[in-house]
């Protein structure tokens, strides 16, 4: 029996509902079969984790629900007990019912905790794809297009299939933008964030709007697709800041990572298949916290590297990625 974790850090999102401050993630397609990272989930669950990061286009739902079938019926856990989040894909912006139906029947879920809209802008890409495709149906981010598919979301809350809703990949312009005209406001927004890449401006947006962030790519994504690596990206369990706040607390640069996120605000869903690692992700969260000097030195590694940079949903006439992020 592998080790239980308790005492987790925990966020009360604008609905009343109560989040882990750890997820376990579980996009891995591009590394780890299916299988594999079900069998994560089951062995992360029975550790203590509480709150499953999912998406249709993680390739792996289906799986999933075979674990959490196994563990409700096992009485590992109640539903209850566990926080699963799910998103939209790019391709199903007009028919979010139906995709959201998908990842409930793939589940077995009779909802969902926290439903997101995966990318602002309905750009497809096919998965396993080269950093260079392009979808000639790429458009720009449109608001009216973002509502529409907001709208759908808003109605699914209305049923009770999820039970708060979620933005990704935004940025402070398009937030901007959307959240006066939503009837139902988004409880949280993930949003990429790492010692490199802090984003500080969205972050304290998110805040200001009491909607809880989300960081995604905790320790730098070391294992994320090629299409997403870049020369000039940096490795964050590289950094000196990082690495010098690992020494004084002889922990690895991930643990610093972590910490760093949930003793920010940010609630953070690292992913691993391996079991000493999301062990450790969990418990870092419930022990030897860093000091606020560690936190201020840690401020000091922002090199804004944006690591998932999205070119793969650039649209005909756009020539640079940065333009996704205006």
């Amino acid at each position: 029996m592998s080790e239980f974790i308790t005492n987790v850090p925990t966020y009360t999102l604008n609905t009343g509902a109560v989040m882990p401050a750890v997820g376990l993630g579980t996009f891995g397609s591009d590394k780890y079969s299916p299988e594999q990272i079900a069998a994560a989930v089951s062995g992360a669950v029975k550790s203590g984790y509480r709150m499953l990061d999912c998406a249709s286009v993680y390739q792996n739902e289906d799986m999933i629900g075979k674990v959490l079938d196994e563990l409700f019926k096992d009485g590992t856990v109640k539903r209850e007990d566990l926080f699963i989040t799910s998103k939209v894909w790019n391709d199903q912006h007009r028919e979010v019912r139906k995709a959201c139906m998908k990842s409930l029947k793939d589940l077995g879920l009779s909802y969902i905790d926290l439903y997101f809209v995966h990318w602002p802008f309905p750009n497809y890409h096919a998965p396993g794809c080269n950093g260079d495709s392009r979808n000639p149906d790429s458009k720009p981010f449109s608001v009216d297009e973002f509502m529409d598919t907001w709208h759908q979301l808003e109605e699914l809350h209305d049923t009770g299939l999820v039970k708060a809703l979620g933005m990704s990949n935004m940025t402070v312009s398009k937030l901007s933008r959307v959240l006066p005209l939503c009837r139902i406001k988004p409880a949280a927004l993930e949003m990429e964030c790492h010692p490199s890449f802090q984003q500080q401006e969205l972050f304290e947006y998110a805040k200001a709007h009491d909607i809880v962030p989300i960081g995604f790519c905790p320790i730098g994504s070391p294992s994320r697709p090629e299409r997403d690596r870049c020369s000039t990206d940096v490795a964050d369990m590289e950094l000196a800041e990082v690495v010098t706040v690992a020494n004084k607390h002889n922990i690895h640069p991930a643990t610093v990572c972590i910490k760093w996120a949930v003793q920010r605000g940010l609630c953070t869903i690292p992913f691993s298949v391996k079991e000493s690692q999301y062990i450790s992700n969990l418990k870092c969260t419930t022990e030897d916290p860093l000091t606020e000097e560690e936190m201020d030195i840690l401020k000091g590694a922002e090199r804004n590297c944006r690591l998932v940079k999205g070119q793969v949903f650039l649209w005909p006439g756009a020539t640079d990625w940065k333009q996704l992020w205006e």
